[in-house]
């Protein structure tokens, strides 16, 4: 039996990336069946990305090619689906190229952890809040567009946290670039909402306090799922 790491994602902060962005479109959108269709596609092909990049990173080895064709046919055929259900969805997928794109560069020269490879692949999972909102013919459309600025900023800042209490604990150079990441996305969210500045400070106290207690990655995971939810809450209560 094939290792489960070669079929099904083992990057699990990555599922909070995937998911809000959705649901929070889905959730301000207003829900509509095509959500089904796509969130199926979104979800499958996040496992052919994976799929993809475990081959890549392999040196494209002959063991680890099954899951990418499997995932990936099957992603291509949902796609084709809700294509064919809503066209007017496939005007957003030229905007997916460059993050993607992005993504696979940084596993085939084994560079996935670095900052840039988490920006990119960071803003691409945020577009998905467009696209769902998109799906259910939601209105006004600044509203999705402000949402995903909202989420971007969010896991954009999870990058910078997540080193400075794992791969790079205890280098201040990091640490103060996460503080001050999350400071400056505080000032700049205050055009959205006051309560939006709230959440990104308090965020901004997590980045400068939390990484002195070197919290285990179980604990940091609950922890990023509390935010995850906080920040989505709250911006769907006042964008």
């Amino acid at each position: 039996m094939a290792r489960p790491s070669r079929w099904i994602p083992n990057w699990h902060g990555a599922w909070a990336m995937l998911i809000a962005p959705l649901l929070v479109g889905v959730i301000a959108g207003g829900l509509s069946w095509i959500h089904l269709p796509l969130a199926a596609f979104w979800i499958i092909g996040y496992f052919a990305f994976f799929a993809t990049t475990v081959w890549l990173k392999s040196r494209r080895k002959r063991r680890y090619l099954t899951p990418m064709l499997v995932w990936g046919a099957i992603a291509a055929a949902l796609g084709l689906l809700v294509a064919f259900l809503q066209p007017g969805l496939v005007t957003w997928a030229p905007m997916f190229i460059v993050p993607l794109g992005a993504g696979l560069v940084a596993s085939a020269i084994r560079d996935e952890r670095s900052l840039w490879s988490g920006i990119a692949t960071t803003a691409g999972s945020c577009l998905m809040t467009v696209v769902a909102f998109d799906a259910a013919g939601g209105h006004p459309f600044s509203q999705a567009w402000l949402l995903a600025l909202v989420l971007a900023l969010y896991f954009v800042g999870t990058v910078f946290y997540v080193k400075t209490i794992i791969r790079e604990r205890g280098d201040k150079r990091w640490w103060w670039a996460s503080v001050l990441f999350h400071a400056v996305s505080a000032i700049g969210v205050w055009f959205v909402s006051p309560w939006m500045t709230l959440v990104f400070a308090l965020l901004t106290v997590r980045a400068a306090v939390v990484p002195r207690f070197a919290p285990t990655p179980k604990q940091a995971g609950f922890g990023e799922v509390a935010s995850t939810l906080l920040v989505s809450v709250v911006a769907l209560l006042v964008v």
